[in-house]
Order: structure tokens, then sequence, then C-alpha cells
């Protein structure tokens, strides 16, 4: 793996804004890829051996994915909408786990490792960079059972929906009683439509 430094400069090259985040999510993934056995997350051989969920949707996560090269498109990144600034870093193969939280008491040192800085954002950046992993971050080792349809790969156990006839893949359907239904139309849906909007012929068309 590169150097923190190193993976820092290019997290903050694809979001464009270096802040206390970016360098929390750099340090949570190479300590979460060194506690599992993943000493290079981006190299070929591990492509479809880590998978990380990411708990809130901030400057960490980015910088996570930056390091890891894992993606909700690979199917290599899972989001758990928490709110907690904390990931979990799974070896597929050997099935080890580890969740790291970033610590609510780093606040209160960061000055210490930082004493040259004065003003509360340069403080938490270099503090961050400079305190021990101890300090940084709670780490739990746990047990993450993956559904076969959450595993990357190409999409699995398609299912139609009873009520709209949407295709739904990887077992992300819901079972009320004796029907299937895609989310939208059950009750977790996110939005409710309000009408539906027919596009023109020439709309779409590059």
């Amino acid at each position: 793996m590169e150097t923190f430094q190193t993976l820092l400069k290019e997290s903050v090259c694809k979001q464009g804004h270096l802040c206390a985040g970016q360098v929390i999510g750099v340090r949570m993934a190479m300590l979460g890829c060194r506690l599992i056995g993943i000493d290079d997350p981006q190299d070929a051989r591990f492509r479809k051996k880590l998978v990380v969920f990411v708990e809130i949707d901030r400057y960490a996560t980015d910088a996570i994915a930056s390091v890891t090269g894992c993606q909700l498109g690979k199917r290599t990144m899972k989001f758990k909408d928490f709110g907690i600034n904390a990931a979990t870093f799974v070896n597929l193969e050997t099935h080890l786990a580890y969740r790291i939280v970033s610590t609510e008491s780093s606040r209160e040192y960061a000055h210490k490792y930082a004493p040259k800085e004065t003003s509360l954002q340069r403080q938490q950046i270099v503090g961050y960079e400079n305190m021990p992993d101890s300090l940084l971050f709670d780490v739990q080792q746990v047990k993450v059972s993956l559904l076969e349809g959450d595993k990357p790969g190409p999409p699995r156990l398609p299912a139609a929906c009873d009520h709209c006839g949407q295709i739904v893949r990887d077992g992300k359907e819901i079972h009320v009683g004796h029907e299937t239904l895609c989310g939208p139309c059950s009750d977790i849906s996110y939005f409710k439509v309000i009408d539906h909007h027919p596009l023109a012929e020439t709309e779409g068309n590059f």
C-alpha cells in the first residue's frame, strides 16, 4: 500500500477538498485493510475479496473509496445510513471483518498533536494526521454475513413485481403475503409519485 501522504493527496485530488474527514477516511481505510490482511486493496488479487460497509455520507466515505477502490457500482461498497463516522472492512476470502469508528474524543486531543496550528480546522487536520490509531479510532472485530445477492459479481435472482412488472435484481424484492413487490410498490419507497411524465420522441436521443 502507498504511504499515508500519497493516499491523502490522491483522495484530495479526486474530491478537490482537504478536510479532517478526508484524513480520517484515509487512515480508517489503511487500518481496516491492514487488520483484515489486505496489503494493497487496489491490487487485482483483491478486487472481489474486499467489501466495505460505510455508515455515513460524508468526506470520510469518499476517502475510503479512494484508498480501497471499492464502489457501489462494483458492489464492493455498501451504504448503511446510520449517520455514524464508521466503516466495516470485510475480507470475503477469510471472512475476517473489523468495524472502525472515529472517536468523538479525538476532537479533544487534536490540539495536542498540532500545537503550532491556531485554527480549529487546521488543528483537526494535522492532529488527526499525527495522533495514534488508539486515540483516533475504536475498533471491533465483527461478523458480517453477506447474502448471495449482496456479493460482487453479475446480477442475480431476478424477480418481477406483481404490481408493476418491474424486474428487481439481487434478491431485493419484498414479499408481502403471497405477493412479490418492488420497493416503490411497497411501503418502504423513499418517494411518492405525483404524475407520470412521458418523454417526447426527441428526448434522450444523442
